[in-house]
């Protein structure tokens, strides 16, 4: 998984933290990372760990960087 800004090494608490909209595309896809107490694991990882189809994958780092473009824009 490539993400801009390198957002793929950061913990999954600090991602949402900062942009709550992440949240919210990993919410559409079932992983609920918004309502984790542990918040550690790394964005990168996060989407790997949930035994999603790599069509799925695909679609949520589209989601994100696209929705990263336009948070620079």
């Amino acid at each position: 998984m490539e993400l801009k800004n390198d957002l793929g090494t950061t913990a999954i608490q600090d991602v949402i933290a900062k942009y709550p909209a992440i949240g919210e595309i990993l919410q559409r896809y079932d992983i609920g990372c918004v309502t984790c107490k542990v918040g550690i694991c790394l964005l990168k990882d996060v989407v790997s760990i949930h035994g999603l189809s790599k069509e799925d994958e695909s679609r949520i780092e589209q989601e994100i960087n696209d929705f990263l473009t336009r948070k620079a824009a």
